[in-house]
């Protein structure tokens, strides 16, 4: 009987360390513990708004999966990394250590794209990354899933508004790292196919609002438009500064600055700013996963709607869709394969869609302004 015993726990032990090298945990596939996800996003520092707010939209839909009970519950595990990408991979070194499911709503282009290398290599899902960037996109990886539309759709958006409205000379603002070269490069990109460029470009440091030598070579430049590849706290200042300087044209931002953290640092100077979205209104309850989002906040009272907490709910129902998918025991592998099979009809009536060969989701993008009250309206 011991022999036996013996024997049929090495057969275990083969049969469990052949699942490993084939890419299938099936240790994640037994048991009705947590399945725990890792997220690594801002949350201290000038763009902890922006994490916090998507980490908090993310746990209202993680908290509802939970409270239906039947299936193993979610641990979303967040730990801070303060938008540095040197913070970042070893919060996912960590991650990976502790075995975690997947990856969830890492915050940021430089930040996702230090963790992105250490998630391949340990096989692990990388579903929402809060960045618009193409080096997330291209070449195409297996385990990364998106659901925000990309930088280049915000930037041909704004330029085909700022051509609409006959605004020609555009200067662009943008951060001096990965997502600052991504923006621009989309909006470099959609200029070109209006036969136009940047007439004046200018950088700020991650983390940083020292703005005035951008704001010198900008407002120089005269241009009609500004475009702004930031974070709230560098944009908020830049804007303040290039007014104080006399320039009165108009400030377009991408989604990423973070629309509520950049109304509340600019307060009555908001009025007129510019910001594209990749979520709809959190603001308004026309559509199936607004409503949803906000029978979430009723519940939970504590949450404030906004952009940021509308896209985090969303990355979290889209990710809670595919593992319904995956079935009552879920492997990563199944997780994957059952996301690939989320048709262009989306979820909660937002439209979005994958496929074997393309995890791009969605691409929808409007225009929204701020107002001096507060208010953002589309």
């Amino acid at each position: 009987m011991k022999q036996n015993q013996r024997w049929n726990r090495r057969q275990f032990s083969l049969g469990m360390g052949a699942a490993a090298l084939a890419g299938f945990p099936a240790v994640h596939a037994q048991g009705d513990s947590p399945l725990v996800l890792g997220q690594s996003a801002a949350l201290s520092g000038p763009a902890g708004q922006l994490g916090t707010q998507y980490q908090q939209g993310a746990k209202l839909c993680f908290d509802q999966y939970n409270a239906q009970g039947g299936r193993r519950p979610i641990e979303l595990r967040t730990l801070d990394d303060g938008y540095e990408p040197e913070r970042c991979a070893a919060n996912t070194r960590k991650f990976i250590a502790d075995d975690v499911f997947a990856l969830f709503g890492y915050v940021g282009t430089p930040t996702s794209l230090a963790a992105l290398p250490l998630a391949t290599q340990a096989r692990l899902p990388f579903f929402a990354p809060l960045t618009g960037a193409e080096s997330l996109r291209q070449p195409f990886n297996r385990l990364v899933f998106h659901v925000r539309a990309s930088y280049n759709d915000e930037t041909a958006l704004i330029t085909r508004q700022l051509t609409n409205l006959h605004l020609r000379k555009i200067a662009v603002l943008h951060q001096n790292d990965a997502y600052g070269r991504a923006g621009l490069d989309g909006m470099t990109r959609a200029l070109a196919e209006q036969q136009l460029a940047p007439v004046a470009q200018a950088t700020v440091e991650r983390n940083s609002v020292d703005v005035e030598a951008a704001v010198k070579t900008l407002v120089a430049a005269q241009p009609e438009a500004m475009v702004m590849v930031c974070t709230y706290a560098a944009a908020a200042a830049f804007i303040r500064a290039a007014r104080k300087a006399g320039y009165g044209g108009t400030f377009y931002n991408l989604s990423f600055v973070g629309t509520q953290a950049l109304a509340d640092a600019l307060g009555k100077e908001a009025a007129g700013v510019v910001v594209s979205q990749v979520v709809p209104s959190p603001f308004q309850t026309t559509r199936q996963i607004t409503r949803e989002f906000h029978e979430a906040l009723k519940k939970d009272g504590k949450v404030q709607a906004n952009y940021s907490s509308l896209e985090g709910y969303l990355a979290a129902r889209v990710f809670t869709e595919g593992l319904r998918r995956a079935g009552d025991r879920p492997t990563r592998d199944a997780l994957v394969t059952a996301l690939e099979g989320i048709s262009p009809q989306g979820v909660g009536g937002f439209a979005l869609a994958y496929g074997a060969g393309s995890h791009a989701g969605s691409r929808f993008v409007e225009m929204s302004m701020l107002t001096g009250d507060g208010r953002i309206r589309v």
